[in-house]
């Protein structure tokens, strides 16, 4: 379980950083190579999710989408300083249920 969660803060890192320096370099007219980085980022967030142990790709896509969110939040607030308000850690708690039924619920 340690290991899942670790790929998956990993993979969101990269993914969420990565669009970071795209969005950087686009909109606030950052050097050429902060959108190089950030595409080499994103690629590694493909990469990373491969590393997963369970062997449905919609599932492991579906469950990440819950973490991507609970990490967009984080980022907005440690990074763009925009202090989440009530709902938006209702609606991450709400994703992280999900998640967490989507890859540890008993399947026979």
């Amino acid at each position: 379980m340690v290991y899942t969660v670790f790929l998956f803060i990993l993979a969101g890192l990269a993914e969420i950083g990565g669009g970071y320096l795209i969005w950087l370099w686009l909109r606030e007219g950052r050097p050429l190579f902060w959108g190089i980085f950030g595409g080499i980022a994103l690629a590694m967030y493909g990469v990373f999710a491969t590393f997963q142990s369970f062997s449905s790709f919609g599932r492991v896509y579906a469950a990440y989408g819950g973490v991507f969110i609970i990490l967009s939040v984080l980022w907005g607030w440690g990074v763009d300083r925009k202090t989440p308000d009530l709902y938006d850690w209702v609606g991450a708690g709400i994703c992280l249920v999900g998640v967490s039924v989507m890859l540890w619920a008993p399947r026979g």
